[in-house]
């Protein structure tokens, strides 16, 4: 297998253009969401789903400048959310035909032609990425543009981002970048700058699409600590079995007493 690659999402320095929305769509041949004003921001998708594989999130906040302070000064937070490529991904355990398969760069990949439209990996992904496309009926995500990486290029929307908020490489190398920026910032008195998903020891196995964060994950729409939804099925298929053969044992002696007492007159 490939060395595994991965995205970093800076969001300190995303200023919300949605070039990478744009870039994933004309690259991949995405259809549109719809056009529909949220009327809440001057975010116009609203969420990731099967037609919007990156989605700008604009949050603005109002903040105190001083402790104790009434009034406050607005913040714009702005984010670049993608799939996260889970080392554990549930979708991937609970696709029935396949269509969900791990790449040789360790991302996770729906096969278009071989999608039922079973629509099981919807619910079982902790973060709400994948999505049954309207009309379509089969599930759709974020490929991390894997026909380019067979070429040898990064993925679209990586080379359209004009300020290097997100960033693509060998996830290894992308860590140890992302563990410096944040005590960057935290020097810089940004304290709570943090990183989000860049942890193996996390609920996920850790993700191969991880963000470096200014504000709780709540904040971003994003789970405070996701765990694969699948985590707890090898346990629950050795109680299942045990519970079957516990029947299948309960019937065969409740065949098998009477015919014994019966045989005596």
């Amino acid at each position: 297998m490939a060395e595994r690659m991965g995205f970093f999402t800076d969001t300190s320095v995303c200023i919300g253009c949605k070039a990478c929305e744009v870039a994933c769509k004309e690259w991949n041949q995405i259809p549109d969401d719809g056009f529909v004003f949220e009327a809440t921001s001057y975010d116009n998708t609203g969420m990731l789903g099967a037609s919007t594989w990156r989605h700008v999130a604009f949050i603005e906040q109002s903040r105190p400048v001083l402790a104790g302070d009434d009034e406050g000064v607005d913040r714009w937070l702005m984010s670049s959310d993608v799939c996260k490529h889970c080392t554990h991904a549930a979708c991937l355990d609970v696709c029935p035909t396949g269509a969900l398969f791990r790449t040789e760069f360790d991302t996770v990949v729906v096969q278009a032609d071989i999608c039922n439209g079973c629509g099981y990996c919807v619910p079982a992904c902790p973060y709400g990425v994948i999505d049954r496309r309207e009309g379509d009926g089969r599930a759709w995500k974020c490929t991390m543009c894997y026909d380019r990486q067979l070429g040898g290029l990064e993925p679209a929307c990586a080379k359209a981002c004009p300020t290097d908020s997100i960033q693509f490489g060998p996830l290894d190398e992308l860590r140890e970048r992302a563990e410096e920026r944040v005590t960057r910032l935290r020097a810089d008195g940004n304290e709570e700058a943090r990183l989000y998903g860049e942890s193996p020891g996390d609920g996920v196995g850790g993700a191969g699409a991880f963000f470096l964060l200014l504000d709780e994950p709540e904040v971003y729409g994003l789970p405070p600590d996701p765990v694969v939804t699948t985590r707890d099925l090898p346990a629950m298929w050795r109680w299942a079995g045990a519970a079957a053969l516990s029947a299948a044992g309960a019937v065969a002696l409740a065949f098998l007493g009477p015919s014994r007492g019966g045989g005596r007159r």
